[in-house]
């Protein structure tokens, strides 16, 4: 599964982008740092057995802080947001929920699953898959596989009673880590590497050009 590193790292191409002239130290550790928060419900799996991947891998940690925001600055008469940190207050608060999103929500749902809509619904769904077109079949997905107009058990994985994604903090569920190897990833793949280095140094050159500007 992609690690908390690469998560961070993906999170910081995402704020470089969106921040724009709003970018500085504080915005882009801001939305990193939000990304990485998301990698907590580790540890409350261990206390809530199953949660890792559901208590803060959901739709709802991104739909319902987008909500507030969007009441906030579009539809109050007065922003509370704004009136403290003015539209760099709004524009950080934008990113940060774009990269928690897809830096680490979906980059982790089309990666072994997540439990999207937890805790409505308890059912972690896996939207690892390919999309490719070919001379003889069309276009052909397999992130949302379905099996007579239902969602195919390959996408709808178990539930929280059932399912345990293995971590260094969290090796096992039920059984003693005792003698169980722990292991951290930091790059699993080629690509995963290449887009840490990549985001790590877009953040850190972009952080040397906004302090050369000052």
């Amino acid at each position: 599964m992609p690690s908390t590193v690469v998560h961070v790292a993906f999170a910081g191409l995402v704020g470089v982008a969106l921040l724009g002239e709003e970018f500085d130290t504080r915005a882009i550790l801001i939305v990193m740092g939000c990304s990485a928060l998301l990698d907590l419900d580790t540890l409350i799996g261990i206390v809530v057995p199953g949660t890792h991947r559901a208590a803060l891998h959901n739709v709802w940690i991104v739909l319902i802080p987008a909500a507030v925001v969007l009441w906030d600055g579009a539809i109050r008469e007065k922003s509370a947001l704004r009136d403290r940190w003015g539209d760099y207050g709004h524009r950080v608060a934008w990113a940060t929920l774009a990269a928690v999103l897809f830096a680490h929500v979906l980059f982790d749902a089309f990666f072994n699953g997540v439990n999207l809509f937890w805790p409505l619904h308890d059912r972690f769904y896996d939207l690892s898959g390919e999309l490719l077109v070919t001379d003889q079949r069309g276009v052909v997905q397999t992130f949302v596989e379905l099996e007579t107009g239902e969602v195919a058990e390959s996408t709808a994985r178990g539930t929280t009673e059932n399912t345990h994604y293995r971590t260094g903090v969290d090796p096992t569920r039920d059984e003693p880590a005792t003698g169980i190897e722990r292991v951290f990833p930091i790059a699993g793949t080629g690509e995963r590497f290449v887009l840490t280095v990549a985001g790590l140094l877009t953040v850190l050159v972009r952080i040397v050009e906004d302090r050369r500007s000052d």
